[in-house]
C-alpha cells in the first residue's frame, strides 16, 4: 500500500478537480461561530440547512492555497482517515469567490492545546488516555503509508471535556511514505533533529545575505537539503508531546545542538544507550520496572525529566531517538500503558503495594495463630 499511496491520492485529487462546484456558503448552510484559525483558513460550526446536520466547515484562502493542495488534504481526510480519531471529511466539497471549502466531522471541545495547563500538565490518566488513541490513529495512518508531519496540540481536536475521545486532524502537511521534500527547520521542539543541517544552511544564507551577496545568488551556490518522508517523524512528535502533556512545559526549545536543554538530554541518552549495549528484552521481564528504576538511579535524566517515572523515561528514549531509523513506532506506547508515568504515582502505587502486603502477612499470621487455638481445643497438644 505504501508504495502505491501518492499514486491512488493524486488519482483522487484528479478526479475531484473535475467536480468541483462552486456554492454560496449562507445557502446552503448556517455558520453559527468559530472553531478555529490559522495559517490555513479558518473552521466554522454550521448547520446543513436540507438536514440539519452539524458539521464543520474548513475555509482555505484561495489567494494563498493551490487547488491541489486543497484537494489533496480533502481526498485525505475523506478516503484514509477512517480510525475513530483521526478527523474524516464528509463527501461536501466547493469553492466560492474568496475560498475553497469541505466539510468534516464537528469537534465542540476545542483542540487539546486549549486543556493543558502551563507548568502543570494534564491529569495523568488523561494523558494515557490521549496517548492511546494517538498511537492507534497515527499507527493506521502510517500503514495506509502517509505520515502526518504536523503532530501538535494545537491540532487534536476534542469530542468531550475529558479527552475521552480525541481526533487528530489538519492533514495539509501528510505526505506519502518515501516521499522527498525539501528539509525545513523551525524553533521548535517538534522539529526532529535530522533537520538540523537546514539551521546550519539558513545561518550561512542569512551570513552571505548580510555580507551583501544577492538572494538569487546565495540560493544558487547553497544547494538544498532534502529528506525522505518517514514514520520516524510522527514518533519524535509523539515523545515531545507526551512530555508536554505530563508537565505542562516542553523539554527544550528546539532540537539542535545550540539548546542546552537539547544537548542535556542528548548526553543522557548517550550514556544510556551506552549502558544497554549489551542489555535485551528488560521490559518483558517480570521485575522491569525495578530494572528501569535502578537504570534512572544510575543515570539519572537531565533535570528538566525530573518528576518523571522510569516507564515513561523508558518509553521517551524510544521515541525521542536523536537516530531517526532506531527511533521507536507509535504502537510502542501500548506497551507502556498502565504503569505509573510520574514519580508520585510510582511512590502512591509502591505505598499501596507495601501496604497490601503488610494486610497479607497480617492476615496470614493471624490464620496461623487461629489454627493453633483449634488445634490446642481439640487436644492435639
Amino acid at each position: 500500500m505504501t508504495a502505491e499511496a501518492a499514486k491512488e491520492l493524486d488519482e483522487l485529487c484528479f478526479l475531484s478537480a473535475q467536480s468541483l462546484p462552486s456554492l454560496k456558503v449562507s445557502k446552503h448552510f448556517q455558520v453559527l461561530k468559530l472553531l478555529g484559525e490559522g495559517s490555513y483558513g479558518k473552521v466554522m460550526l454550521a448547520l446543513h440547512r436540507k438536514r440539519g446536520t452539524p458539521m464543520a466547515l474548513k475555509f482555505f484562502p484561495r489567494k494563498s492555497t493551490s487547488l491541489t493542495s486543497f484537494l489533496r488534504e480533502y481526498n485525505l481526510s475523506l478516503a484514509y482517515c477512517t480510525h475513530p480519531s483521526l478527523t474524516r471529511a464528509l463527501g461536501i466539497f466547493f469553492s466560492t469567490p474568496s475560498y475553497y471549502v469541505f466539510a468534516q466531522q464537528a469537534c465542540l471541545y476545542g483542540d487539546l492545546y486549549s486543556v493543558v495547563v502551563s507548568e502543570v500538565g494534564v491529569d495523568e490518566d488523561c494523558v494515557q488516555r490521549v496517548m492511546s488513541q494517538l498511537s492507534g490513529a497515527v499507527t493506521h495512518l502510517h500503514s495506509l503509508g502517509f505520515v502526518h508531519r504536523d503532530i501538535k496540540p494545537e491540532n487534536i481536536f476534542l469530542c468531550d471535556r475529558s479527552c475521552r475521545w480525541v481526533k487528530l486532524g489538519d492533514f495539509g502537511l501528510t505526505r506519502a511514505v518515501g516521499t522527498t521534500v525539501r528539509a525545513v527547520w523551525y524553533e521548535s521542539p517538534f522539529c526532529t533533529p535530522e533537520v538540523e543541517p537546514e539551521k546550519a544552511l539558513e545561518k550561512e544564507m542569512e551570513r552571505r545575505i548580510g555580507e551583501g551577496m544577492e538572494v538569487e545568488e546565495v540560493e544558487v551556490q547553497l544547494e538544498d537539503i532534502w529528506i525522505t518522508v518517514q514514520p520516524a517523524i510522527d514518533s519524535w512528535a509523539l515523545g515531545v508531546l507526551v512530555y508536554c502533556l505530563l508537565t505542562g512545559c516542553f523539554p527544550w526549545e528546539e532540537s539542535t545542538h545550540d539548546d542546552l536543554g537539547y544537548r542535556k538530554y542528548k548526553a543522557w541518552f548517550d550514556r544510556q544507550a551506552e549502558k544497554d549495549e549489551d542489555e535485551t528484552g528488560c521490559i518483558q521481564e517480570a521485575d522491569s520496572y525495578q530494572i528501569m528504576e535502578q537504570k534512572q538511579k544510575s543515570n539519572p535524566p537531565p533535570s528538566q525529566f525530573e518528576g518523571l517515572s522510569p516507564l515513561v523515561m523508558t518509553l521517551l528514549k524510544e521515541l525521542l531517538h536523536p537516530d531517526p531509523r532506531q527511533r521507536g513506532s507509535p504502537e510502542e506506547i501500548l506497551s507502556y500503558l498502565g504503569g505509573p508515568w510520574l514519580m508520585e504515582t510510582a511512590r502512591k502505587e509502591q505505598r499501596r503495594k507495601e501496604e497490601a502486603e503488610k494486610e497479607a502477612r497480617s492476615v496470614r499470621e493471624r490464620g496461623g495463630v487461629e489454627e493453633e487455638l483449634l488445634r490446642e481445643g481439640r487436644g492435639e497438644r
